[in-house]
């Protein structure tokens, strides 16, 4: 659900967008930390927040960091 709004802040489309590790962080809703696939050894990792349930909003992309290798430790940011 946040590709195309990662696709609209990079002002590019990613044909491989691949999540391969998360972690999670519990605020007044969810943080989720993904590092993602975007094809050849390319890599990002993007913070998502996703509201409570009664809010009944969509994850939302908050942040993100390119220019990450498949080996970069997934950090919260």
């Amino acid at each position: 659900k946040v590709k195309p709004q990662l696709e609209e802040k990079e002002g590019k489309t990613f044909d491989v967008f691949t999540a391969v590790e998360f972690k999670t962080q519990v605020v007044a809703g969810t943080n989720y930390f993904i590092k993602v696939h975007v094809g050849n050894d390319e890599f990002m990792h993007l913070r998502v927040f996703r509201s409570l349930p009664h809010e009944n909003k969509p994850p939302s992309l908050h942040s993100y960091q390119s220019s990450k290798t498949k080996h970069d430790e997934l950090t919260f940011f």
